[in-house]
């Protein structure tokens, strides 16, 4: 408006260079209401189908799966077969580096066709909890209904789990097994390999380093 430029809405008639501030304050605020109770509604619909256990899952990429004819997530065999080989290399005390140079080098492309895994893309892979067959469901939320910004989930909204929402990948125990060895990794501040049942256990009792094996 200071610009001179008006907008007119056909709706209400209202023009926004010729009509009372207060006419256009009161016009905007009934529609950002019916907004944010569009909002409202649509956010109750969702989290009632996700506390009857009903799963909404994302299967663009997504590697591994894809979406059912009955909307339910199905395996992708050939896609499978990498997510385990993760696991295992991951189990075996390989670092999630190594697994993402190893998969570049053999030609792998990433669940988004690109040709260099991220280690970030293989610590998302480790920790999904969707490989094991359940669904967490709300991980993040709209914070606002006007920027849409989506912010993760602390704890300010409910959080469903859903176990056997669909076809497991990795044995749920397998997938634990991966969490507690990821859970020890971090504890020791350093990425390392666990190739020996003696790594990152022997301590320098001077500068607080851990042993590494040598030749």
């Amino acid at each position: 408006k200071q610009m001179g430029i008006g907008v007119y809405i056909e709706l209400g008639g209202i023009n926004t260079l010729t009509s009372p501030d207060s006419v256009v304050d009161l016009y905007a605020t009934f529609n950002q209401a019916e907004s944010q109770n569009k909002s409202d509604n649509i956010k109750f619909g969702l989290r009632q189908r996700m506390k009857s256990g009903k799963t909404m899952l994302n299967h663009s990429q997504f590697l591994g799966y894809t979406k059912g004819p009955n909307g339910v997530l199905q395996v992708v065999p050939e896609e499978a077969e990498i997510v385990r080989e993760i696991y295992k290399l991951f189990v075996q005390g390989k670092t999630v580096n190594w697994i993402a140079t190893h998969l570049t080098s053999k030609g792998i492309p990433t669940p988004r066709g690109k040709e260099k895994w991220q280690t970030s893309t293989i610590e998302s892979i480790l920790t999904n909890e969707k490989y094991k067959g359940s669904a967490v469901l709300q991980k993040k939320f709209t914070v606002d209904f006007l920027s849409k910004k989506m912010k993760v989930n602390e704890g300010e909204v409910p959080q469903y789990i859903v176990d056997q929402s669909h076809p497991a990948i990795i044995d749920p125990e397998e997938w634990q097994k991966v969490q507690n060895e990821m859970a020890v990794r971090k504890a020791k501040g350093k990425h390392h390999n666990s190739l020996s049942p003696f790594s990152a256990k022997i301590v320098c009792g001077d500068c607080g380093e851990f042993y590494g094996s040598k030749v």
